[in-house]
């Protein structure tokens, strides 16, 4: 039970997930920043002269009521932030990586994968040939 679980927390794909979200949480801290510091005065601008932005209370002169638009643009504006720093500074490299590593081995990233009934085929007519038949034709 315990050898079952070891495999389970070493594999590669669950250590990557740990050290993403690791990651990503210490950038969320940068980013909120960025976007209190930074964006939420600029769409403040654009709202209004007080700092409630884009958005109005459904009802008048109750606080409870207020939609924030520039909350949810923020919102946004963060997740983009963070997407793009993920992908350009976790996945790009990791891609770039494991296709020089693909390269080292001989394999070429670019080539296509043969599909499944590509391989059976190909496995079909290499136990013919080993037996001496001729392979057949696939329909």
């Amino acid at each position: 039970m315990l050898q079952g679980f070891k495999e389970f927390i070493m594999r590669g794909n669950v250590i990557d997930l740990a050290v993403g979200v690791v990651i990503g949480a210490a950038f969320t801290a940068v980013v909120t920043a960025f976007s209190d510091n930074l964006i939420n005065p600029l769409i403040a601008a654009l709202g209004g002269a007080d700092f409630a932005g884009l958005g109005f209370n459904v009802i008048p002169e109750n606080d409870a009521t207020f939609l924030d638009f520039g909350a949810v643009l923020t919102a946004f504006i963060n997740f983009i932030l963070i997407a793009a720093v993920v992908y350009f500074a976790i996945v790009m490299p990791m891609n770039k990586a494991n296709e020089a590593q693909m390269r080292r081995k001989g394999l070429d990233p670019d080539e296509e994968t043969p599909t499944d009934v590509e391989l059976l085929a190909e496995i079909r007519d290499l136990l013919q040939s080993e037996k001496g038949q001729a392979p057949r034709v696939s329909e």
